[in-house]
């Protein structure tokens, strides 16, 4: 049995969770999320907890019965409270601005570069235009627009400039000089 999947999900005061077939949907104070689980996992809603079961102990579905499970922890999760990811912008004139749905960077190359959000991220820059908060209540959407606001500069090894992670530890290469 998956030490995972065998937990139930304790749900949050405000938070419904409704299965039909196989799709799962989760309402909550911040929004609504919807997702179709694998065929042999079977989504049950208690009083106040889901529990995911599997059909079976062949080796794919015991593979998904612990990733099922946390999916839709992350639903109940997102739904309630809602998920944050901080970006740090550092190097000379790198900064960002939000203007509506997408955000302006200028991050060292001979024109500004535009990023269109998708439906449901929300972004915040600080005053100084160097720290970009991205939030919204999908944590697999948020984490990939997060990764290719980072793939915009990567950090570089040597100065540290780039689009960064704010818990990114970037440790920096010694340049030619340093060689002796």
């Amino acid at each position: 049995m998956s030490r995972v999947g065998k937990n139930p999900i304790q749900l949050p005061g405000g938070v419904v969770v409704k299965v039909q077939g196989s799709q799962v949907s989760v309402k909550g104070p911040k929004g609504e999320l919807k997702w179709d689980f694998p065929a042999g996992m079977k989504v049950t809603v208690l009083d106040n907890s889901v529990q995911v079961e599997r059909s079976s102990d062949l080796k794919q579905f015991r593979a998904l019965h612990g990733t099922t499970r946390n999916l839709i922890a992350n639903m109940v999760t997102g739904t309630s409270a809602g998920y944050q990811r901080i970006l740090d912008i550092s190097g000379v004139g790198y900064r960002a601005q939000v203007q509506a749905k997408r955000i302006v960077f200028t991050l060292g190359y001979s024109h500004p570069v535009e990023f269109n959000l998708p439906e449901g991220i929300s972004a915040e820059v600080d005053k100084k235009q160097t720290q970009l908060t991205l939030s919204g209540i999908d944590k697999q959407l948020l984490g990939q627009v997060a990764a290719n606001i980072r793939a915009l500069r990567q950090p570089d090894i040597y100065k540290g400039k780039g689009v960064r992670y704010s818990y990114e530890k970037i440790k920096l290469k010694v340049g030619k000089a340093g060689k002796k």
